[in-house]
């Protein structure tokens, strides 16, 4: 086992885990985070090739249980996320989880520069969400065979190809990229943070429910931040200026 392979996977992961712990307890105003990746795919798909081989290991069991625990923080962050799929990014494989996990992806549709993404075994049940399923199997909850197929799928699917399947959001030109971009960033910035700390927990964990659901996908996102905050029924409340020539007012901290 290239043990190298192990502990790249380990501190890529690591480094997430604290960014998360700190946007969540230090930056409570930032409420849209945008995820870049850069690297090379094949060098992804090379760790996640070692780590499935040793699977049985100690050490990469926990490294892939580890993982697998950090991508559930992401998932419960109380925060917008667009992954942003650009000339050298190296959305793949384990890796690819942050777009698939992410609230909106974009892909840049380019004439002039390669961009890809890549699927492999990671992305097939060794990092599952608080739901049971995969976040391919969530993405195509109505379409189950449709996930098995881009899974049996070999190769990497460029900018046409990853939209055709659905495996992106977005996937302006380079004319639109910028442009688009931005009007999706201040959109998503203008909304009460917390309408869409509901919105975003609901819809990151449809099919089956279990307790973490219950709990971070229903109760708490919908009862405590939707209908009980000031936000939405203090004096200056989404539902409190409903239908009045006032304007809501947001404060926009989240957790």
């Amino acid at each position: 086992m290239k043990l190298g392979d192990s502990y790249w996977a380990l501190k890529a992961f690591r480094e997430l885990d604290d960014a998360l712990l700190h946007l969540r307890v230090n930056h409570l105003e930032i409420g849209l985070v945008c995820l870049r990746t850069e690297g090379d795919i094949d060098a992804v798909l090379a760790v996640d090739k070692t780590l499935s081989a040793n699977r049985d290991h100690w050490l990469v069991r926990e490294i892939v249980l580890y993982m697998a625990r950090v991508m559930r923080r992401l998932d419960l962050t109380a925060k917008s996320f667009f992954a942003l799929v650009e000339p050298g990014s190296c959305f793949a494989g384990s890796l690819f989880e942050l777009a698939l996990a992410a609230d909106r992806s974009f892909m840049l549709n380019s004439t002039d520069e390669s961009v890809e993404i890549a699927l492999d075994d990671f992305n097939a049940g060794a990092l599952p969400m608080s739901n049971g399923l995969t976040r391919l199997q969530s993405r195509f909850l109505a379409e189950p065979e449709k996930a098995q197929g881009l899974l049996d799928r070999e190769g990497r699917f460029d900018t046409e190809s990853a939209e055709a399947a659905g495996l992106i959001t977005f996937a302006p030109d380079d004319l639109d990229y910028e442009d688009e971009l931005r009007v999706a960033i201040e959109e998503r910035t203008s909304l009460s943070p917390d309408a869409l700390t509901g919105m975003e927990a609901s819809l990151r964990f449809a099919g089956p429910e279990t307790m973490d659901t219950k709990i971070y996908g229903r109760l708490t996102a919908w009862q405590n931040w939707i209908f009980q905050r000031p936000n939405a029924v203090g004096e200056h409340g989404a539902l409190t200026n409903y239908g009045k020539p006032t304007k809501a007012e947001f404060d926009y901290k989240r957790t």
